[in-house]
């Protein structure tokens, strides 16, 4: 036990940096001396008189129990104890170190300046001291005192480069441009020539707009390191900045002399052609860069998006870009960002079919990507390729189980397939995975509704609709079937005409739309409104459907004329299947329901 509080208390002495007049020792100094009771004895021994000296300048053993309220926690009863310590040795500066650094810690850091401007008085040649306070004159925008600080410290430890990195900053917060170029010289009188001091120094000309001098730091750094081709191209990158083109392209040469395996040469003569208006070598250059294999294709892309905008690739320079995108190909043929690439510029192109390839390439290199797994199964359903976008749909499911719009295209699929049951598996399930997406689950309830319908469960079909528009309600598609599949029914007939015509409001244009109001007012016995609607959708689209000419036909024959009548039935036969009474219609000449 005796060995633990041994170790304790030096560990609470290795917290404190004493002044050097107060390192006194502590068995002792235990306190104040108490009066002498002899009379006879008029003057106090040399040891008691040490000992008061020793009282007037510091006591370790307060100091140790207030650093221990500290180490526990306890800033209010450190900072007590503390108080007390410079009350009775105020020429002690510890006390006042310690008690700024508390008052910094909760942030009074006015007070804490105060107090460690206390401790540097006391003590100014304390270095940790000055450090702390120039700290401090820092964060509270105090930047000329700080300066000072540092400007002393530097008088006294002159070989100490961090202090001048340190002033030189200072310097930069207040803008003393040439006083901070000061500085940074020194440091290189003392370090050499450096990369890190010769950007910033030209960064300050540049700021000063001294371009000789801005110039004058990069050709110095290449004089001090003539075999680094990076710095040449800064070289270069500046005068392509300050419209010197000509000395660019000079130092552009030295570099492809230099490090013809540069990976960034060509793209850098790329853009000196293209702000000199030479498109065709602009061109050239950045195939060449295009195909170093040192160079990675995030680079190039960015380096390409930089010239040009993404307009400009997909439109005016499409044909450069299908070039750069197969020669990133033929240089990175493992790199599954390439073919994505590739196929953004053929959707872009409206080559559908080789953008799926592109992409279904990308996931055999790279399967994790399920933003391309999505691009693949979009692509499917705009190819009609019910069949593939059912199988990689269910792909998609199992590696991302927790994405819902996977289950959506395979409840797509299959519908489209006629496999209704399992449509509505693959719906349900993705109908629970969306989270704060209304837009998203109104569509799972729209195609359960038409798997329901299908499956001629009209009740159950009715509801998912109703839960869709309770969702959504400008979906035209949800509004357009379930006022169909109520016509048919025979039901709600006024609530379908009600859905259909605002369907119509969204889409005015629609052949399919129209032709549903009108058969829901052909239910209605609204015949004459019915034969107006139903004959814009025959107009509307150059090929018809059969479904449609048959409700022309069926609304002629209501209004009294057979003979167009037994002209639309038998166009609709010509144009496809249509109803089951269709050849009825046709052979009796008669209107069946």
């Amino acid at each position: 036990m005796r060995g633990k509080i041994i170790i304790i208390v030096i560990s609470f002495l290795l917290g404190f940096q004493f002044h050097s007049r107060g390192n006194t020792d502590i068995a002792g100094i235990v306190g104040f001396s108490k009066p002498d009771d002899h009379k006879a004895e008029k003057k106090k021994s040399k040891k008691d008189q040490s000992a008061a000296a020793m009282l007037k300048i510091g006591n370790p053993g307060m100091l140790i129990d207030a650093k221990k309220e500290a180490i526990i926690g306890n800033s209010k009863g450190a900072e007590d104890l503390f108080r007390q310590y410079v009350n009775h040795y105020p020429d002690d500066p510890v006390g006042y170190f310690e008690l700024s650094r508390l008052e910094a810690e909760q942030k009074n850091y006015e007070e804490a300046v105060k107090l460690c401007r206390e401790a540097c008085k006391l003590d100014p040649d304390n270095i940790w001291y000055s450090l702390f306070l120039a700290e401090l004159c820092q964060g509270t925008s105090q930047i000329g005192e700080a300066i000072d600080i540092y400007e002393k410290i530097i008088a006294k430890k002159p070989e100490n480069l961090d202090y001048l990195y340190q002033l030189a900053a200072l310097n930069l917060q207040i803008e003393k441009f040439p006083e901070a170029i000061k500085i940074y010289n020194r440091i290189e009188e003392n370090a050499g020539i450096s990369e890190d001091i010769s950007i910033q120094k030209q960064k300050i000309y540049l700021h000063l707009n001294d371009m000789k001098s801005a110039e004058r730091e990069i050709q110095n750094l290449i004089a001090a390191f003539p075999d680094e081709p990076r710095y040449y191209s800064i070289l270069a990158e500046f005068y392509m900045a300050n419209n010197m083109q000509d000395k660019a392209l000079e130092t552009y040469r030295k570099i492809s002399v230099m490090d013809p395996e540069n990976a960034y040469i060509h793209m850098s003569m790329a853009d000196y052609y293209r702000k000199a208006g030479n498109k065709e070598k602009a061109f050239e250059e950045l195939k060449l860069g295009f195909a170093n294999p040192n160079l990675d294709v995030d680079t190039k892309v960015n380096i390409l998006l930089s010239f040009y905008t993404v307009n400009q690739i997909y439109n005016d320079l499409k044909d450069q870009a299908f070039i750069l995108s197969k020669i990133l190909i033929d240089t990175h043929p493992k790199d599954a960002k390439v073919f994505s690439i590739y196929g953004d510029l053929l959707v872009q192109d409206k080559k559908m079919k080789e953008a799926r390839e592109a992409f279904l390439k990308v996931l055999s290199l790279d399967s994790s990507r399920y933003a391309v797994w999505e691009q693949v199964l979009q692509l499917d359903l705009q190819l009609s390729e019910y069949d593939h976008l059912r199988i990689y749909s269910t792909k998609a499911m199992e590696l991302f189980p927790d994405q819902p719009m996977p289950f959506l295209f395979n409840g797509l699929a299959c519908l489209q397939l006629k496999d209704n049951r399992e449509a509505l598996k693959s719906l349900a399930s993705g109908a629970n995975l969306v989270v704060d997406n209304n837009e998203l689950l109104a569509q799972f309830y729209m195609y359960q509704g038409d798997a329901l319908h299908a499956m001629k469960n009209d009740t159950e079909a009715f509801t998912a609709f109703d839960r869709s528009i309770k969702l959504k309600d400008d979906n035209g598609y949800v509004l357009n079937n379930y006022a169909y599949y109520l016509s048919l029914a025979g039901t709600e007939l006024e609530k379908a005409e009600m859905m259909a015509k605002k369907a119509i409001s969204l889409e005015p244009d629609n052949a399919s739309f129209q032709d549903t109001y009108g058969w829901v007012l052909f239910k209605q016995g609204k015949y004459k409104d019915a034969a107006e609607w139903i004959l814009k959708a025959v107009k509307s689209t150059e090929e018809p459907s059969a479904e449609v000419l048959e409700h022309y036909g069926d609304v002629m024959y209501k209004l009294g004329d057979q003979a167009s009548a037994l002209e639309y039935w038998t166009k609709a036969r010509q144009k496809g299947p249509g109803s089951e009474l269709l050849e009825k219609k046709i052979n009796e000449k008669k209107y069946y329901q």
